[in-house]
């Protein structure tokens, strides 16, 4: 058994590691107020225009997308739907199922009138039956990828990518779709490691 002081300690640690990577997510992701980027497209160390956009019912996905783009630079967006998901997780699970199968995508508070200025453009969301989240299918059905680099990633419970990779290529025909990264939502906050061997392995971080 671990010493209870030292076990005490390293709580500690976490702790704190944890509340500062929610911090700073937080400054990251103060510009997605806005319906879209600002004018002219922020560039990371590589020179390329890059987007992170991407969905959060429960926060998990938004940490995730902080760490990400703290790592690739560029602007973020978070998109937000006009009525909010329920509550109660099961009747969001099911009002998510009704719109996969009737393939309905729920208009959005925000968003971003073209894509056209970006390189690269990150795509998160919880992964919901086995699939993006209906916000984010919506986000890539409303643009043409045609030429652009598309990278996604997903928070979930035990699905890992689900099917999301399949269907990212048939939203997005004419895209360099890149390998995608799969972070359980309860560790999205504290994913840097995992999130920096990605990016690298990808040949995308900075």
């Amino acid at each position: 058994m671990n010493n209870p002081a030292e076990s005490e300690k390293a709580e500690k640690k976490g702790v704190f590691k944890r509340n500062l990577v929610k911090m700073l997510a937080v400054g990251f992701i103060a510009v997605m107020a806005a319906p879209a980027p600002p004018a002219g497209a922020a560039t990371n160390a590589g020179g390329k225009k890059v987007l992170t956009v991407f969905y959060s019912r429960t926060g998990n996905t938004r940490d995730l997308a902080g760490i990400i783009q703290a790592g690739v630079g560029g602007d973020i967006v978070e998109l937000e739907t006009v009525d909010p998901y329920p509550e109660a997780y099961r009747a969001s699970t099911e009002q998510a199922k009704k719109e996969l199968e009737a393939n309905y995508f729920p208009p959005l508070k925000n968003g971003i009138e073209s894509i056209a200025q970006y390189d690269v453009i990150f795509v998160g969301s919880p992964i919901w039956w086995g699939t993006f989240a209906a916000p984010v299918r919506g986000f890539l059905a409303g643009h043409d990828f045609t030429g652009k680099t598309v990278v996604p990633f997903i928070t979930h419970e035990g699905s890992g990518l689900g099917k999301s990779m399949a269907d990212l290529k048939a939203l997005c025909p004419g895209a360099t779709v890149l390998p995608g990264l799969a972070v359980r939502g309860g560790r999205a906050g504290s994913a840097q490691n995992e999130v920096a061997e990605w990016l690298k392995s990808i040949r995308l971080g900075d």
